[in-house]
């Protein structure tokens, strides 16, 4: 495959593009084949996906199992979860005739409904709507079924398996939980980013999912290892890059391999061919990246109530944020009280924009909070 960028942001094309992981790599390796489910725990945007599909990809994995990855984020239901779960595995089948393939409609009679050929290759099609999804548990029972029944074991990774939690259905754990052990033929990889619910839902006694997975862990790529790599990339496409520009970049965005994949991404586009990319072509990349992101910051920003927006930009402009209800942070961003930032912090921890971590509080998206504090 040619491609004149090499740092892929935000999907995965193949090995050659993929830095290391490979202890990672092994580790699912060696729980899958010997019948473990796994829950992925880690920050957003730190490659838990990336990884997934990195070991979907290796040969062996590909020649022994089906493999499905469905991402749950944007559910808020179980209809929703049983309506993505089931048209991954009819998607993914398409392509391959088994016989297995052929039952699916046969013991998956709820989405019937939604089967059409396609007018010109005569190939069935899934075109089905969440409405059409009446009994999600009936659904799921069949889905489950289908799936004991395959030629093959199965794997199926569920991005962001924390969301269930916040389904208006009750007893979605258990419910899950319940389907999941009678499934002899499948083992499940359960990622997650919100570390406290994950943490909970697995190492929990009081959980349905209480051990019923190895956890795993995904911390930042080695700054060497992602060092060598960015610059082997560069070198094979004619150009040079200073170790001195990765390094700075990996400190400044914590590793979290999506915010520093963009950088690259940027600064390969600004190296002309034969050129050598130096370190004051940095703020360069900075600020285009940041500049190509701007619109749909003032969206977000004008959809924010004031409160959770001034405590936003304090964080933001604070870098990390300490004593967020001290006197000395509220008189310094002219906040109202303590009871106000900390039910703003709330909200906005619940909605992704805030993370905390071990030093403080800090805005989730690197290049937003950059925004926020020095352009905005």
């Amino acid at each position: 495959m040619n491609v004149q960028n090499p740092f892929i942001v935000g999907k995965y094309l193949s090995d050659s593009y993929f830095c290391d992981r490979e202890n990672e790599t092994e580790f699912l390796r060696k729980q899958i084949v010997n019948g473990r489910n796994v829950a992925l725990i880690s920050p957003r945007r730190i490659g838990k996906s990336g990884l997934i599909q990195h070991f979907f990809h290796q040969q062996d994995i590909q020649e022994n199992y089906y493999l499905f990855f469905v991402d749950i984020y944007a559910t808020t239901s179980l209809g929703e979860f049983v309506y993505t779960l089931g048209k991954e595995i009819f998607e993914q089948l398409k392509p391959q005739p088994t016989a297995w393939k052929e039952k699916f409609f046969q013991i998956i009679s709820s989405f019937r409904i939604g089967c059409k050929l396609d007018p010109y290759t005569g190939v069935p099609t899934l075109d089905i709507g969440l409405g059409d999804i009446q009994t999600p548990t009936t659904s799921l029972d069949e889905i489950f079924t289908y799936i004991n029944e395959a030629d093959k074991p199965c794997v199926i990774a569920i991005d962001e398996f924390q969301q269930i939690g916040e389904y208006a259905e009750k007893n979605v754990e258990a419910l899950l939980r319940t389907k999941i052990q009678q499934c002899n033929k499948v083992q499940f990889i359960f990622s997650g980013s919100k570390r406290h619910i994950m943490s909970n839902m697995f190492n929990s006694p009081s959980k349905p999912f209480y051990q019923s997975a190895i956890s795993m862990g995904l911390e930042p790529l080695p700054m060497d290892v992602y060092s060598d790599f960015a610059i082997r990339l560069f070198e094979e496409r004619s150009r040079k890059l200073e170790r001195e520009v990765v390094e700075t970049i990996w400190q400044r965005y914590d590793g979290y391999t999506w915010f520093v994949q963009m950088m690259m991404n940027e600064l390969f586009a600004l190296t002309p061919d034969g050129g050598t990319c130096l370190p004051p072509m940095i703020p360069i990349a900075r600020k285009n990246v940041i500049m190509s992101q701007e619109g749909s910051y003032k969206d977000l920003l004008s959809n924010l109530p004031p409160k959770q927006k001034m405590v936003l930009q304090a964080i933001a402009k604070e870098g990390i944020a300490q004593n967020i209800t001290s006197g000395k942070f509220i008189k310094k961003y002219n906040l109202n009280s303590a009871s106000t930032v900390q039910s703003a912090v709330k909200l906005l921890l619940n909605n992704d924009l805030v993370t905390k971590t071990d030093t403080g509080y800090r805005v989730y998206d690197f290049f937003l909070s950059d925004w926020l504090a020095t352009i905005y």
